[in-house]
């Protein structure tokens, strides 16, 4: 294990005059797209595991979403045309003699994931599912194969990872407020609030600004002066949430581009802006982690739909934060931790390149000092790499 421990000597971001972090929330048409891909990349690991009892190879990270056309009006508009979803990738379709049925595995996961995840749009009627899934490379289904014979999960690209732990005030707070508004609970009591909801967060000094934008669902929404209040209940929310996640002061604006004059309101007919206001695309919207944060360490790897067995552009984002998230809680002499992770193809996934981990030790704490408690951490986590698509798989551990 090649680790190499660097002191953090950058100021935080926290630390910062400003500091800025996204969200997007669950009904975002770029969120919804690394949700079909994690889908149906799930969906293909249990058909295999059921009928090879093993996961074959598989990246369905390629999801682009076309937006409909609707007409919303106070009291339930319509649908004119349905969004449409563009399913792209690799998979095997054929092991064994068996056909792989690719395309109704697609089919159902997406409709399934809809269905659950919308109270308002018909994934019958609303949606059109493609599927451009062709099969894999021969050398990339070959080198996926080799773990059969040896045991061992051989990384099927060179790529990077990186995770930060903990998250400041700010992240805390922007996380928190999207998962409130959009928590089923919310939804029950405030049925008019739709699921795409995405949070922008501000810091100036101690003082933080969200921007929300949220999706009304017209049906529930009686009329402008409905609207504004309920708006202005929305924002009370979102306030609510933040103050339960941070002693800061917080402002919150909901759908500041709303003319209410003129009429021009962000109603919706299904909750989500991909049913005409906008399209989608995997890899666009929130890292592993569910934030977007330019000033922490980032990639540009999309995880949704990458195999969760061999794909370190999946498993090096999440491990990578995981890592630092251990350290920081396991050792009391680091405050904060960034981890960078790089694999080599062909090598095992277990047996990175390089494991390069940035420490914010307390005053007077050397590297020297905190080594020994750290490598067994970083071991562990790696250790643990073999199994992380079981967690996937059971959907306990997102990626967006």
């Amino acid at each position: 294990m090649q680790l190499n421990l660097v002191p953090l000597i950058a100021p935080s971001p926290a630390d910062g005059a400003v500091e800025m972090v996204e969200r997007k929330g669950t009904g975002h048409p770029d969120t919804i797209c690394d949700a079909l891909a994690e889908e149906l990349s799930q969906a293909l690991c249990r058909f295999y595991l059921d009928r090879f009892g093993f996961i074959l190879h598989h990246n369905v990270d390629k999801v682009l979403l076309w937006g409909g056309e609707t007409r919303p009006a106070f009291g339930g508009g319509e649908v004119l045309q349905p969004m449409e979803i563009f399913l792209a990738g690799r998979a095997t379709r054929e092991a064994n003699g068996t056909t792989v049925p690719v395309e109704a595995l697609a089919a159902e996961s997406c409709h399934n994931w809809l269905r659950q995840h919308f109270r308002t749009l018909d994934p019958d009627k609303h949606v059109r599912i493609h599927c451009l899934i062709r099969p894999g490379s021969t050398d990339l289904v070959e080198l996926y194969q080799r773990q059969r014979a040896s045991g061992i999960s051989l990384a099927n690209d060179t790529s990077c990872g990186v995770g930060y732990a903990p998250l400041d005030a700010l992240e805390t707070v922007v996380y928190e407020v999207e998962r409130h508004l959009n928590a089923a609970a919310t939804k029950a009591a405030h049925p008019e609030i739709g699921e795409d909801i995405k949070v922008m967060g501000v810091r100036q000094g101690g003082r933080i600004a969200l921007t929300v934008a949220c999706a009304f669902i017209d049906r529930y929404v009686t009329d402008v002066d409905d609207y504004v209040h309920k708006k202005a209940r929305a924002a009370q929310l979102g306030l609510e949430a933040a103050g339960r996640a941070t002693d800061c002061e917080v402002e919150v604006e909901v759908n500041t581009a709303d003319d209410v004059a003129g009429g021009s309101l962000y109603l919706t007919v299904t909750g989500t802006s991909a049913e005409a206001g906008d399209d989608g695309q995997v890899g666009r919207g929130n890292r592993a982690n569910g934030l977007i944060t330019p000033y922490r360490p980032m990639n540009m790897e999309a995880a949704a739909g990458k195999n969760p067995v061999t794909h370190v552009g999946k498993l090096y984002n999440i491990i990578a934060t995981r890592i630092a998230q251990t350290v920081v809680q396991e050792v009391a002499d680091i405050s904060e931790a960034a981890c960078y992770l790089v694999s080599r193809i062909g090598r095992p996934v277990q047996e990175p390149q390089v494991i390069d981990l940035h420490l914010r030790l307390r005053e007077g704490v050397s590297l020297k000092a905190v080594q020994p408690r750290v490598e067994p951490v970083v071991q562990d986590q790696l250790s643990n790499l073999g199994g992380l698509w079981r967690d996937v798989i059971a959907g306990t551990l997102k990626v967006y």
